[in-house]
């Protein structure tokens, strides 16, 4: 995995790659589906809704390593099947949503490489989005690794 950080003008931004052991259409199916996302996003059982469109709302109750719980909403910005997805994340007392960008390019039938890419107002904010992201990517190559239901 590569990561890159850079702050441009506008914020704190980074950049994570990955190259994963599934065609993208499973890592897609992971990360659209509610009941796969579930199984390795560290969400609650039964709290992820997905409308995945352009506009559609999200959400899900993330659980934390200590059992702690907090819940997260959003709409995804831009849908691109099998290619692209940019999620908006709601942020108490921001007008608008925070964006991450999961970029995925199918290498050969067996391996996709991913790209998760996202901006920040501070550099903090990147570190803590950045760390939560390399966790995402760890439990999702798990999560294929061990096959997943179609």
């Amino acid at each position: 995995m590569s990561t890159k950080q850079t702050t441009p003008a506008s914020g704190f931004s980074y950049k994570l790659t990955r190259t994963l052991d599934a065609p993208a259409v499973k890592v897609w199916r992971a990360w659209t589906t509610p009941e796969q996302y579930a199984q390795w996003a560290y969400a609650a059982a039964g709290s992820v809704e997905m409308d995945v469109r352009p506009g559609g709302a999200w959400k899900a109750t993330m659980v934390t390593p200590d059992g702690g719980q907090f819940p997260l909403t959003g709409s995804y910005l831009e849908v691109v099947e099998n290619r692209l997805l940019v999620v908006g994340m709601d942020v108490s007392g921001k007008p608008e949503p925070a964006a991450m960008t999961m970029e995925l390019d199918e290498q050969d039938d067996h391996h996709t490489h991913i790209v998760l890419r996202q901006t920040c107002d501070t550099a903090e904010a990147r570190d803590m989005a950045e760390q939560g992201s390399t966790m995402l990517l760890d439990s999702l190559s798990a999560f294929l690794a061990n096959g997943t239901r179609d």
